[in-house]
């Protein structure tokens, strides 16, 4: 059994469930290594300075940002850690969502929450509430140094967690030139509509993940076993080790329930954001224009 990323917490109100963070993909590139063509010895890659080409050891190697071409600001290990959020192993749900209101290219990487020993009836209470009300909780989870925005979504039995991305991240579709307009702008004939319908419609079917295979990979696959064992070559393979989640206590999900309903409670985040929205209500001098640019921008986070 695979190793957990993390074993925390997933909270939303004034429950928290025991869940274990696992990967919810699987690598399967084949992996190449660079070798020298005359005596088939690998390349070692070394770090360098750009000016002396000497090598340059670990110690004596420093982050910094290139705010101009040339031109640097080192960033200490200090500056790192104070910006790293302070919560860690936890999944911190703000808001539930529509399920079809977030769109597409948000959606980034996978992960399935595990649920911890006696934990699975707040994770089954958490998954059929979803499943009954179609919507996701979206919030904040923090892997390793990085806080993410997150999505938290039933499939079947499990409970999914999807990266999001930022706004920010995205490239809005109009920063290209696209063919806007009808189709009888373009001199699209309703016939030609009714053709490629026909054609779609002809080769609908029901998403099967299972028949789609990675051909390339598994070709690949079957030239270098044959390649080795050309070369009386064998491969082995380890199991990962199976770590048990920690043991949780039973938990009064009614009272907790009824508790969050009465307090309309927020996460420690959302009780951010709603300080920070508090004191930008002086600011009411802003011209209607600047407020007009904010708002979408707002939004946009929202969603997210």
């Amino acid at each position: 059994m695979a190793r957990p990323i993390w074993t925390g917490s997933l909270s939303f109100g004034l429950l928290n469930v025991p869940v274990s963070l696992m990967s919810g993909e699987r690598g399967t590139d084949l992996s190449f290594r660079m070798l020298d063509a005359r005596d088939k010895k690998p390349i070692r890659y070394e770090r360098v300075n750009a000016d002396t080409g000497e090598e340059v050891p670990w110690k004596d190697i420093v982050k910094a940002f290139e705010y101009d071409k040339g031109s640097y600001v080192v960033i200490e290990k200090e500056d790192i850690a104070a910006a790293a959020p302070e919560t860690h192993e936890s999944i911190d749900v703000e808001a539930f969502v529509d399920a079809n209101s977030i769109g597409l290219r948000y959606f980034e990487k996978p992960y399935i929450l595990v649920p911890g020993k006696k934990a699975e009836k707040g994770y089954v209470l958490l998954r059929e509430t979803l499943k009954d009300t179609g919507r996701v909780g979206v919030g904040r989870v923090v892997i390793r140094t990085r806080e993410y925005i997150c999505a938290v979504m039933p499939e079947d039995d499990a409970l999914i967690m999807i990266l999001l991305r930022y706004p920010q991240e995205l490239v809005a579709p109009e920063e290209y030139k696209l063919p806007k307009g009808t189709a009888k702008e373009y001199r699209v004939a309703p016939k030609e509509l009714e053709m490629a319908r026909q054609l779609i419609e002809s080769m609908s079917s029901d998403w099967s993940p299972e028949e789609y295979q990675d051909e390339f990979r598994e070709r690949l696959s079957v030239i270098i076993k044959k390649r080795m064992k050309q070369a009386g070559a064998r491969t082995t393979f380890e199991e990962p080790e199976h770590h048990e989640d920690a043991a949780t206590n039973v938990v009064d999900f009614m009272s907790l329930l009824q508790k969050s309903l009465d307090s309309n409670r927020r996460t420690p985040a959302k009780k951010t954001a709603s300080k920070t929205v508090k004191k930008a209500k002086p600011a009411k001098k802003a011209t209607k224009k600047a407020v007009a640019k904010k708002a979408p921008a707002k939004k946009a986070r929202k969603r997210a």
